[in-house]
This record gives structure tokens, C-alpha cells and sequence, in this order.
């Protein structure tokens, strides 16, 4: 026993280090936002319109790849292959609510992950990107039974050693959890977990997108969540009662109409309970990084301040005081493009896969 604390204490030590010197080296590229997006809505908006993102590399030469993860359900991943895939790190990735595969943050990237020698995998959450017609069930933000499955057939079938799980907003809620679900044992093939703009606490994040102001969001989300479930009463006829979907005005009401009994919640402040990361952050033992806007305009950034994430060791959060969420369009050009969070994710994932964190 005085060994195994002795060794888990070298490892926490080792680990932290080299966590301090990626804030050391992020430091060195502060986010500075763009002077016409100085301002957390017009940084998400901003990021959503750029022109460059109409003209993102073209992907007719990605692998499709199906992983069955339950009886019935599959999840379509689209990837991008190195020579000798196995030779490379691989980074996946989970997009946010309503996002797909071909969302605008997951092929920008993707391409500069590949351009960094990374195999890449932009997984659609079930249902999205176009495959409802795969699984007659819908998605809920805490559904790591998924990511879990599809890491174990990257690992077992694919031999990939150096494996970095990346999210988006929900997405990002979704790997921290697996990696706190993971606790003390992670697969050692996984070398570090990232998360962009993660929404931790699902009910923190319930009450901001019921203010007001972000009323555009929430009709926006709710648009998308209402046509999905359409599709799927027509794929599947009599599966999901959308009398009366016209009467839901909000994710709540539509979370707990359709989302918590689909998945066996008491209701909906079961489901946020049980479906957020944020108690699963403290357990973490994977080298992770957690980067998140203090003007996320409808995500909190608070829940991040949990005093058992602050001591985590394993645990690095860059929290930037302007960026909106998943936006982070800087004023600095150098040698990157404008996307600073993208860029600090890569990065990272390349230190962790490539130097001292591919052995912690």
C-alpha cells in the first residue's frame, strides 16, 4: 500500500509539472480577442459566421466508420488516416448539442490536427449528422457509454496507442465525465482529454439559457431538438408521442418530456443531476485540459471553480476572460489562424501524445 501512494504521488507530481509548463507555454499566447468581437455574444456569433469557415478543407476522402455501441445503435464516425495509422496519435472528437461531424470548430481541427501527423476522428453524437435512422433511441449529455465503446474498438481492433479524446460544449461534458468515470484505471492508450467551451453542470447551464437575453439561443436549440424528434417519429411510427411539441417552449420542458424517461431519469433535475461532469472532474487521472470563456454567453463558467476540480493535479483549466463559447477568435494572426482555442487544443494534444505526458 505505501508503494502504490508513493507511486500514484510521483505520478500526481510528474503530471502536475508538466501541466505547469503548458500553462507556462499557453501564456506565452494569451488569448487577445478580435477588436470587432471583444464581447462573449459577438465572439459566438462571429466564430459561427467567419468567412473562412464556408471554405474548410474538403472531406469526400474521409473514412465513414460505423461503431456499433449497443443492441440496435450505432454512431458514425468520419476519419482521417495517416500512413500507418498506427504509427501516429489519434485524436476524437465529440461535438456540442444539435452539432454534427461536419460542424465548422470540428473540421477546422481536424485539419490542423492532421497537419500535426494526428489520425482523426470527428464522431457524431447518436443521432446526429444525419443517422437517426441508426438507433430508434435519442441522446442525452451524459451518455459516455458510447465514447466508451468506441475508444475500446480504437484500441483493441485499430492497436492505436496514443489517444487524445477532445469535446465540444455538451461534448466537452461528455468526455470529462468518461474520464472521471474512468477513475484510477484509465486505458493507458488514452494520453490526455481536452474540452472546449464544457458545459459541466447541466443545470447551471438549464438556468442561464432560461434568461432572457439568451432567448435566441434557446429558440435556436429548440428548433433543431423539435425537428429531430420529428424525423425519428417517422423513422420509428409510435415510438415518440410529438402531439403537443409545438406547446414546448424550452429545453427543459423538452428535456423532461422526452429526454429523462427515454433514459430512465426521475425527471429532469434527475437527469441534470446525474448526467453532468462536474462530479466526476476530481477523479480524473488522465492529463486534461479544460479551456472555458468567463463570457460564455449561456454556459457558466462558474461551476469550474468546484474546489475539487481547482485540486485536481490532473486538471488544468485555461479560463480566458472574453471568448464566448467554442469562439475564441483572436486579434493575433503570427503563424496560426484566428481560432485560439482550437490551436491551444492541438497543442496540447500534441505535447501529450508526442513528449513526457505519453508516459505518466
Amino acid at each position: 500500500m505505501i508503494a502504490n501512494l508513493a507511486s500514484e504521488r510521483a505520478d500526481e507530481e510528474r503530471v502536475s509539472s508538466l501541466l505547469a509548463k503548458v500553462a507556462a507555454d499557453f501564456e506565452a499566447k494569451p488569448f487577445i480577442p478580435a477588436l470587432f468581437l471583444s464581447q462573449g455574444d459577438l465572439q459566438t456569433f462571429g466564430a459561427y459566421l467567419w468567412p473562412t469557415r464556408f471554405r474548410l478543407p474538403d472531406t469526400t476522402g474521409d473514412e465513414e466508420r460505423f461503431f456499433d455501441v449497443e443492441t440496435g445503435s450505432r454512431v458514425l464516425g468520419r476519419c482521417r488516416w495517416q500512413p500507418d495509422r498506427t504509427q501516429h496519435p489519434t485524436l476524437v472528437m465529440w461535438h456540442g448539442l444539435e452539432g454534427s461531424a461536419n460542424s465548422a470548430y470540428m473540421l477546422s481541427t481536424a485539419n490542423k490536427a492532421f497537419a500535426r501527423g494526428f489520425n482523426v476522428l470527428r464522431m457524431n453524437v447518436r443521432n446526429c449528422g444525419g443517422t437517426e435512422h441508426l438507433t430508434p433511441t435519442l441522446y442525452h449529455g451524459g451518455l459516455t457509454a458510447d465514447l466508451r465503446v468506441v475508444i475500446e474498438q480504437l484500441i483493441v481492433n485499430d492497436g492505436l496507442s496514443r489517444i487524445v479524446i477532445a469535446g465540444f460544449s455538451l461534448g466537452g461534458n461528455m468526455v470529462l465525465k468518461l474520464a472521471g468515470e474512468y477513475g484510477d484505471a484509465p486505458p493507458p492508450e488514452i494520453k490526455a482529454i481536452g474540452a472546449v467551451s464544457p458545459s459541466i453542470d447541466l443545470t447551471a447551464g438549464r438556468d442561464f439559457l432560461n434568461l432572457r437575453r439568451n432567448l435566441v439561443y434557446q429558440k435556436n436549440f429548440l428548433l433543431y431538438l423539435k425537428r429531430r424528434l420529428r424525423r425519428k417519429e417517422r423513422l420509428y411510427p409510435g415510438s415518440y408521442d410529438v402531439a403537443g411539441l409545438n406547446r414546448v417552449r424550452s429545453i427543459e420542458q423538452f428535456d423532461d418530456r422526452f429526454i429523462a424517461p427515454a433514459f430512465g431519469f426521475d425527471g429532469v433535475d434527475d437527469y441534470y443531476r446525474k448526467a453532468s461532469s462536474r462530479p466526476y472532474i476530481g477523479r480524473i487521472r488522465i492529463p486534461t485540459l479544460i479551456i472555458h470563456a468567463k463570457d460564455d454567453p449561456f454556459i457558466p463558467f462558474e461551476p469550474l471553480t468546484d474546489p475539487s476540480i481547482e485540486a485536481n493535479p490532473f486538471v488544468l483549466v485555461l479560463a480566458t476572460e472574453k471568448g464566448g463559447h467554442v469562439a475564441f477568435v483572436s486579434a493575433n494572426l503570427d503563424d496560426e489562424d484566428r481560432f485560439w482555442g482550437e490551436n491551444r487544443l492541438v497543442d496540447f494534444g500534441e505535447m501529450a501524445a508526442n513528449s513526457g505526458f505519453a508516459d505518466y
